[in-house]
């Protein structure tokens, strides 16, 4: 008979992977390449006019923003879109992260909008989907973006072995995408052994189950401290200080809860996405408020930093 979970034979095999359950540290020892713990990322900033809002918005209220990500995909951008966000990203060392396109929700497939089908959203369905995926990160790099979110395994070991035989930058930093988000430490490596960066994890994750994650791998996490409605709609921006403690290095991610979804975004909802990015970085602004009252020592990133996907133009 197979060992359950709880028996010993099933902590066993777990402990194979993790050591003595009952001795995972609580502190992480994990850094970014520069010693920062953390790094912050502002998401949805889905076109030029937001970057700009994003940049603006972060010198009126002194936030220092490592990462912009976007969830429409680069193939919704006209190349003077790509071109200018690689510009601005550029000029603030700032990484500008695209999403890959087309994807699944994009598709003609029914199952993707069904009740069940949202885990579906990110994947990329046949060789037709993997070519265009592909091109659109071709043609994004051609712009100078250095940063892109991947949703799909099959497509993340395509890139992985572009990169090897210098069919791609190196410099490319491939942000696994919160669609994919691993609820395990072994999850998490396997992603990151596919090539992935970075990797989004759940926004309910526990610290404990962080501190889980990092007795495995020291990829950096990156982590909804407020997510929107569609992934649980949590909002801890106050815990950076103890998440980051834990989770180091960690890309503190600041969605938005009770926002209106923008994807695809265009120029019908340019209000809304500019809105919505600038609330986001003063989310940002109130969670490192809070770490400033406490007595943590954290250390975060200067802009530029080392390993960032900062676009070269």
């Amino acid at each position: 008979m197979v060992d359950g979970a709880g028996s010993p034979g099933g902590t066993a095999a777990v402990e194979r992977f993790a050591g003595t359950l009952d001795d995972v540290g609580r502190e992480s020892t994990a850094r970014f390449p520069d010693g920062a713990h953390f790094r912050v990322e502002i998401p949805s900033v889905e076109n030029p006019t937001a970057l700009r809002a994003v940049v603006e918005e972060a010198r009126t209220r002194n936030v220092t923003v490592h990462r912009a990500s976007q969830g429409s995909g680069a193939m919704l951008l006209t190349q003077e879109d790509l071109v200018e966000m690689a510009h601005i990203g550029a000029g603030e060392g700032l990484e500008v992260s695209l999403f890959v396109g087309p994807r699944e929700e994009y598709g003609v497939g029914g199952a993707v909008r069904s009740p069940d089908g949202l885990l579906l959203s990110g994947r990329l369905r046949g060789w037709h989907q993997l070519r265009y995926a592909v091109e659109d990160i071709l043609r994004a790099v051609d712009a100078g973006i250095r940063g892109f979110l991947v949703a799909d395994p099959g497509l993340m070991e395509i890139l992985h072995s572009m990169v090897e035989t210098g069919s791609l930058p190196s410099s490319i930093v491939w942000k696994v995408s919160a669609v994919l988000a691993p609820s395990n430490p072994v999850a998490f490596r396997q992603l990151v052994d596919l090539g992935g960066s970075t990797v989004n994890v759940p926004s309910d994750i526990t610290r404990r189950e962080l501190t889980e994650f990092r007795s495995l791998c020291d990829a950096p996490i990156d982590l909804y401290l407020e997510s929107p409605d569609s992934m649980g709609g949590v909002v801890r921006g106050h815990e950076l200080g103890e998440i980051a403690v834990v989770a180091a290095p960690l890309y503190a991610k600041f969605g938005l809860r009770n926002a209106r979804p923008v994807y695809p975004a265009g120029e019908h909802l340019r209000d809304d996405v500019v809105g919505n990015v600038r609330e986001k970085v003063r989310r940002a602004q109130i969670a490192l408020e809070w770490l400033d009252r406490s007595d943590l020592d954290l250390t975060m990133s200067k802009p530029g930093a080392e390993g960032l996907g900062v676009p070269q133009v």
